[in-house]
């Protein structure tokens, strides 16, 4: 029989608020769709954002970096996207509310995320920061998911037993690798966030009752 969940782990990026290129184009007003093309190619599609995941460069080193891939035309928007994608940080809808109520119920509430050491600085204004008991953040660790040992630090460095983990990612290798190692799973669709909560209110909240 399985343990009882305990802990919800949330994954940040499209489950918690929203990393879309194409919204982060629009609004530094790339319009011409070779720009837009070479951009989301080098910018964050090329090895360098999961570079700055890893630890491996922060957001100046890569907009120097990028300097040498682009034309100078598009190098005045290179920290627009590098570093201020996350100006406003925009919400998926539902969902700070639904992880302030699992805090209310007293389910530990942690983030895993693959994310630079720039986390740290916009984290704050996510409305519900204030409801996670811990954190895990791929920059300051060397690894990221889909890696086993990112799983590992959290749960080690938090005490957790893994039976008693839900685990919640927009991205199918994430989810799967938590799977394998014995957490309950749930793969987010941030077009469909409320089936995050019918699944949790039937799959955790019913079986509890």
């Amino acid at each position: 029989m399985r343990n009882k969940i305990r802990n919800f782990i949330f994954d940040m990026g499209n489950v918690i608020i929203e990393f879309d290129v194409d919204l982060f184009l629009d609004r530094a007003g790339i319009s011409d769709p070779e720009d837009r093309k070479i951009l989301r190619k080098e910018v964050y599609y090329s090895e360098l954002w999961p570079g700055m995941d890893l630890g491996l460069l922060d957001e100046p080193q890569m907009c120097e970096i990028l300097k040498d891939r682009l034309p100078e035309h598009l190098w005045p928007k290179i920290e627009e996207l590098v570093m201020g994608w996350c100006d406003p940080i925009i919400e998926i809808e539902g969902i700070s509310g639904l992880i302030r109520e699992l805090k209310d119920k007293g389910y530990g509430i942690y983030l895993l995320s693959n994310a630079s050491r720039m986390q740290k600085e916009y984290w704050k204004n996510v409305s519900c920061c204030d409801c996670f008991d811990g954190t895990v953040v791929s920059a300051f660790e060397g690894v990221k998911k889909p890696d086993e040992r990112i799983y590992r630090i959290l749960l080690e460095r938090y005490g957790l037993n893994v039976d008693e983990c839900m685990f919640i990612d927009d991205m199918e290798d994430n989810v799967e690798a938590a799977g394998n190692m014995g957490m309950e799973t749930f793969l987010f669709d941030s077009d469909e966030p409320g089936k995050l909560r019918e699944y949790i209110e039937a799959s955790v909240f019913e079986k509890e009752m």
